[in-house]
């Protein structure tokens, strides 16, 4: 397929001009068909192009499920005023780049267990853009696709219970800039014969740079960055969803001070494939423009624009906090302890636990932040090791 996506980028180009960066990620990755995420229901897993926290063992969703539990007892009312009609009172459960359904599945097995009461009342809504992985998800699903009360490429239009997502924003089509004397360029990509090129040209819209003078960020000559305004976009429309209950964000990514600084001077574009990643070398063409639709494309995420940006809609931040904390709070280092067998269900399971807790790994890579609307700043386990800043 990548090869008809390639032909459908360069029409576009030839019939409109120079892409920006971020028309041209939403072509590879999402274009109807053709594209990356658009042309098949799982990209992610041993076979496939890079691994998430989903991919190592039904665990992930099992401790997301816990922390879940507990934010559900605190959208409940308190049981001594409960009436019999609360336990038909249902708690809006919206994953948001569901693909196949594997991450809410996982969640939904271990509230079942864990907690029947907020299982009984789960609603759960499936955001996704990709066809053919919302045609699997029922099947993914299995007996948990009765509490199945939507899936579409849009979020709900209200919401009250709890908006997740892992490793969305990333993947969220990103502009690409390059700081220079006069001040910021664009990169666009543009077509020379049938070969793809990158091009600088004056920014295409002033949201770029009110997006830095935001965050009081001037890049240096000749370091390249990334702008997700889509990222900031989506938490917005999530946020504006959002009656009462919780937003939980996973994703790697940094404070704006640290993503936009000297650390990360060429920007933090890259793409997988087979699990080997390419990001931007300047002796060497850009690796995305090599095969576009045939491998993934992301770009770490700006902390500091996101939190400001659910805040501006009324949320308060509850916390940052790495993945590794968070699921240690939530009773990741109880379950490693407690899997001391020598049998081989036992050594997968405390190699997939070491997975989500290693240090450089997806433990400390990724991040988990968390907003509330109409909850106060609870102290959620998961966020004991967190902060929530302003």
């Amino acid at each position: 397929m990548s090869h008809e996506c390639r032909a459908l980028i360069l029409e576009r180009i030839r019939q409109h001009g120079p892409l920006t960066f971020a028309q041209f990620m939403d072509l590879a990755l999402y274009a109807p068909g053709v594209g990356y995420y658009a042309s098949a229901m799982r990209r992610s897993g041993r076979t496939g192009d890079f691994y998430t926290s989903v991919d190592v063992a039904p665990l992930f969703g099992e401790l997301l499920a816990e922390q879940f539990a507990e934010m559900a007892r605190i959208l409940t009312p308190d049981s001594r005023l409960r009436t019999s009609d609360d336990k038909d009172h249902p708690i809006d459960f919206v994953e948001a780049g569901a693909g196949n359904g594997r991450l809410s599945r996982d969640v939904l097995d271990a509230l079942e267990r864990l907690d029947p009461d907020v299982y009984a009342r789960a609603r759960l809504h499936l955001v996704e853009r990709s066809t053919a992985a919302r045609e699997a998800q029922r099947e993914t699903l299995g007996h948990h696709a009765a509490k199945l009360m939507g899936s579409t490429a849009d979020l709900p239009s209200s919401i009250d219970g709890i908006v997740f997502a892992n490793e969305l924003l990333d993947a969220l089509p990103t502009h690409a800039v390059v700081g220079r004397e006069g001040g910021l360029r664009e990169i666009f990509v543009d077509a020379v014969g049938d070969d793809l090129v990158e091009r600088e040209l004056p920014p295409s819209t002033p949201a770029l740079d009110e997006y830095f003078a935001a965050i009081d960020v001037r890049l240096a000559p000749g370091w390249h960055a990334e702008v997700n305004l889509r990222a900031v976009e989506w938490v917005r429309d999530a946020a504006r969803a959002l009656r009462h209950g919780f937003l939980v964000l996973v994703d790697y990514g940094h404070e704006a001070d640290l993503l936009y600084s000297a650390s990360h001077a060429h920007g933090t574009l890259a793409t997988f494939t087979a699990h080997v990643v390419e990001n931007r070398q300047e002796e060497r063409a850009a690796p995305w423009l090599r095969d576009p639709g045939g491998s993934d494309m992301t770009a770490h995420v700006d902390f500091t624009s996101i939190r400001r940006a659910a805040q501006a809609e009324g949320l308060d931040p509850i916390c940052l906090v790495d993945q590794m904390h968070f699921l240690m709070g939530l009773g990741l280092q109880t379950r490693l302890e407690q899997k001391t067998g020598t049998g081989r269900e036992d050594v997968m399971w405390r190699l997939a636990l070491k997975t989500l807790l290693v240090p450089g790994g997806l433990g400390t890579s990724h991040h988990v932040l968390v907003f509330g609307r109409n909850v106060g700043r609870p102290a959620l386990r998961g966020c004991g090791r967190g902060r929530a800043r302003s």
